[in-house]
């Protein structure tokens, strides 16, 4: 990238909430088992949706993360970012840490949302009566960066504070992006990561307008299904993905846990299409390429690929074409997966979490199955690790996520 020296960037905390689980050690666990999160949407009436399915978040209690006074202010997006954000503070070792002004001003936050908060509009809107009864509360609980905000207020966290909107690739960029401020000392810590929920009537019709979700809703466990021939679109998720980074020599000195080195990171656009990208996978190959140059090796040193695999048509099949443009013959001897398969695509928040699974494939040379894939499509030729989790033996695994506009992320980990 350029002659300045760029410093190391290591994951030393993780937290999460999403369909599958609302800790990262049991979104994990159910993940190796391939325990689906996906089920008939309970939150409202859908009866008149011809979606009616969808990865809700089960037995979540705010109380445990925000005082009750607190939780008014907060969009449910928020809220979620609160508590992964707790657990990956807590995971790091840093939740309880005095930590020095001159610390506190070096530790930053980075956490994005594909859409913040859909649901307070909708609350909002559907009960509106009137200006003189909008509550002084509605605008900050839906703004993005008010997830940021209030983890930042929480820890007393003073470094830079910003927030990505980049669609699905949301996550992903937020979390390349914080450890871009720490590699060139604009930051020794950041939280980052990505949180969503728009299941709700707004969310739900907007998405089946565009005719991208499955309507697989006799069988919900079955429809999220990636490189499966008989896929018919996405399934609609929501929670959060959390990471805590920090400097390399900053956390070996503080003996903290390393779970993986973000070693690359990649950006791309497609300039073809609100929502599809290019027949010829162009965008998706090139930012693969990005962060595995960024990363400074070859692409055969790579073992896993957890790919953005929505269950899409299009989307699945020609992001196993840029696979395999990027990789050539080593292609075949990849390991693949999609954890959409069971958590369903969680928006904004899907990077964040899938960066969690590709950094604990990394650590532990697991690797979480494609459920579902029952016909294989052809087009999608490559190990996709079905029915049953896998193992890898490689020091690198990669994670792509992209997004509407055509906007594409991913992150190359390196295990430590």
């Amino acid at each position: 990238m350029s002659t300045v020296q760029r410093r190391r960037v290591v994951i030393t905390g993780m937290g999460t909430v999403n369909p599958c689980g609302n800790t990262v050690p049991e979104t994990w666990d159910n993940l190796l088992a391939g325990k689906s999160g996906i089920g008939l949407i309970t939150r409202f009436d859908v009866s008149d949706f011809a979606c009616k399915i969808g990865g809700e978040v089960k037995g979540f209690e705010p109380d445990r993360y925000i005082d009750k006074k607190e939780q008014k202010k907060m969009d449910i997006f928020i809220q979620y970012a609160m508590a992964a954000a707790q657990e990956a503070m807590e995971d790091a070792g840093l939740a309880g840490m005095e930590l020095t002004k001159a610390e506190r001003e070096l530790f930053g936050i980075s956490i994005g949302s594909g859409i913040g908060g859909l649901s307070t509009i909708w609350e909002e809107a559907h009960g509106y009566r009137g200006p003189r009864r909008t509550s002084p509360f509605f605008i900050p609980s839906l703004i993005i960066n008010l997830a940021s905000g209030f983890v930042s207020i929480k820890y007393g966290l003073q470094g830079p504070n910003s927030a990505v909107a980049t669609a699905c690739a949301t996550g992903t960029h937020a979390i390349g992006d914080a450890a871009r401020q720490i590699m060139f000392g604009y930051a020794d810590r950041m939280v980052a990561g990505g949180s969503d929920s728009v299941i709700n009537p707004l969310g739900l019709g907007g998405f089946a307008a565009m005719r991208a979700l499955s309507t697989r809703n006799d069988a919900p466990e079955q429809a999220s299904r990636p490189f499966d021939k008989g896929r018919d679109g996405f399934v609609m998720g929501e929670g959060a993905g959390i990471l805590v980074l920090e400097e390399y020599e900053l956390a070996k000195a503080r003996g903290a846990k390393i779970y993986a080195e973000i070693a690359g990171y990649g950006m791309s656009g497609d300039a073809h299409h609100i929502s599809s990208p290019s027949e010829d996978g162009d965008g998706p190959r090139r930012v693969m390429q990005a962060a595995i140059r960024d990363a400074g090796i070859a692409p055969e040193q790579i073992g896993y690929v957890n790919a953005h695999g929505t269950s899409t048509p299009a989307g699945d099949r020609i992001e196993c074409s840029a696979i395999k443009q990027v990789f050539g013959a080593h292609a075949a001897k990849l390991k693949v997966s999609s954890s959409k398969s069971m958590t369903g695509h969680l928006l904004g928040a899907a990077g964040g979490l899938e960066t969690i699974v590709a950094a604990l494939a990394a650590k532990t040379g697991k690797i979480p199955p494609t459920l579902n894939v029952v016909d294989q499509d052809p087009d999608c030729d490559l190990d996709v690790t079905p029915h049953t989790a896998g193992t890898f033996d490689a020091e690198y695994t990669l994670n792509n996520n992209f997004g509407f506009g055509g906007t594409n992320g991913c992150v190359v980990l390196r295990r430590l």
